[in-house]
């Protein structure tokens, strides 16, 4: 089974897509990746939802990626008395503090110590997903005294957001260390770190899991912009989580950070994730709306590595058709006349290394004689990576010994993973490429591929050769 995009697709799991049988739907309609959402998954049914993802793998023969997505901070007010909530009117003060007694139309409980004693005057807060927002007029480690700007309704144990607000504690939380511990051991191929404000946050991460998983950090809080370059260099890759990032930001300012986000990813040679409310309408429509098709289109034109599908898949009442349906829109922008002159425009030079420069040759030569594939020997993944950075016109058959780095690039743009046993000299190298890119689809007789390895073989981050292969009758034969 091979796919006819580059671009990856995400999935959520959920009530609608908790059998094999669903899965085995999701992953045929086009699910390169399953995303497994910790907020709603108890860590000790993780193992049994990895094994039923990794069944797919024998059924249909191909490496299956499985994101593990932490849950974060989630903060919270307190309760409130009476009927549980209370109106706040715009222009009128309302108290956060440290009192735990039930709150009122003047103030409430904020279980947080850590965001009393780092709110300013100026800081804005944002509650119940921006329904309401206040405007910090004093602050002490004891209570913020803030004024209304945003009336509405509130309840209890609604969440706060801090746009303004760098809070002194980690992204992971006790519940998020034990998670990222169990899904590492479970054996998930990403683990994602929500609300990731500083890079540290992702060293916190890597410390847990200890190179069992690659690490993603998702971006949804403005603090992240501004050490965006150290995160995404801290980090195996990043996700532009557009939900919390268009509730702590003006809305208007989303799609432009999506596409910074995107393209300093891109540069750093890092795979990015566009995600949050792609498809939105699908959760209960059989099709989605005109600019949520733009919205998906905008996404492989900026060349993301994958987007995501989230309630979409996760409870919708369409979970196939909206996994079908973002396969329509990725095959059908990646054969638009303006899609390769879009993607080259934003190509960044590459990095003065060896590995930067073979990929940058590769990419060239297939453009120049038009070949069909790049077939790329890994071990780690890390030649893949780097080819992937450079958008190359032919689809990069990753040939790896360890199944691991199979699964992890199934989220990496334009690799097809191919799990065989190291090659064992120069001839056998070529031989096999050749032999797997027809397997594959990607190659036929008389056809020539680029074939990039590292000699000695077996020695991760050493690539340093790249040769023109032709395919014989006998890797014809072979496959």
């Amino acid at each position: 089974m091979r796919r006819e995009r580059r671009i990856k697709i995400i999935a959520t799991l959920g009530p609608a897509s908790s059998t094999p049988e669903m899965c085995a739907k999701l992953f045929q309609a086009g699910v390169d990746v399953f995303r497994i959402n910790m907020s709603h998954t108890q860590r000790e049914t993780l193992p049994e939802r990895v094994a039923m993802l990794r069944a797919l793998e024998t059924q249909f023969r191909r490496p299956v990626g499985i994101l593990a997505d932490l849950q974060g901070p989630k903060l919270r007010v307190g309760q409130f008395g009476g009927d549980g909530g209370a109106m706040l009117e715009k222009g009128e003060r309302f108290v956060l503090d440290s009192d735990p007694a039930p709150g009122s139309a003047k103030r409430v409980y904020l279980p947080h110590p850590e965001i009393l004693s780092a709110l300013e005057p100026g800081h804005n807060l944002i509650l119940d997903d921006g329904k309401i927002r206040l405007v910090v007029e004093k602050a002490s480690p004891k209570q913020a005294v803030t004024r209304v700007t945003v009336a509405g309704r509130l309840s209890s144990r609604k969440g706060i957001s801090l746009p303004d607000t760098t809070i002194a504690v980690s992204a992971m939380t006790d519940k998020d260390r034990s998670d990222a511990e169990a899904a590492a051991e479970a054996g998930v191929d990403w683990i994602a770190l929500s609300f990731v404000q500083r890079p540290e946050d992702m060293a916190d991460l890597r410390k847990i899991v200890r190179g069992r998983a690659l690490a993603m950090a998702k971006i949804e809080k403005p603090q992240a912009l501004l050490r965006l370059e150290e995160i995404i260099e801290a980090s195996d890759s990043i996700m532009v989580a557009r939900g919390d990032l268009g509730v702590e930001m003006p809305l208007e300012k989303v799609p432009g950070t999506q596409k910074r986000i995107t393209r300093l990813s891109r540069r750093m040679g890092k795979p990015v994730v566009v995600a949050t409310q792609m498809l939105e309408s699908m959760i209960t429509a059989p099709v989605p709306t005109r600019a949520e098709v733009s919205d998906v289109a905008t996404a492989v034109f900026e060349g993301a590595d994958a987007v995501m599908l989230s309630a979409e898949s996760a409870a919708g009442e369409y979970p196939v058709e909206a996994v079908t349906m973002m396969n329509r829109i990725a095959e059908e922008v990646e054969n638009d006349s303006t899609y390769r002159s879009i993607l080259d425009a934003q190509r960044a030079e590459p990095e003065a290394t060896g590995a930067d420069a073979i990929a940058k040759a590769a990419h060239e030569i297939t453009t120049a004689l038009n070949l069909k594939a790049i077939a790329a020997w890994t071990s780690s993944g890390s030649t893949a990576f780097r080819l992937a950075r450079e958008r190359p016109n032919s689809t990069v058959v990753a040939l790896t010994p360890n199944r691991s780095t199979a699964r992890q690039l199934t989220l990496v743009w334009g690799v097809h993973a191919v799990v065989t046993k190291d090659a064992s000299d120069i001839d056998d190298m070529a031989s096999r490429a050749c032999k797997f890119a027809v397997r594959e689809g990607y190659a036929s007789l008389g056809d020539r591929i680029i074939v990039v390895a590292g000699v000695p073989f077996g020695t991760p981050g050493a690539t340093n050769m790249v040769r023109i292969a032709f395919v014989a009758k006998e890797h014809v034969d072979q496959a």
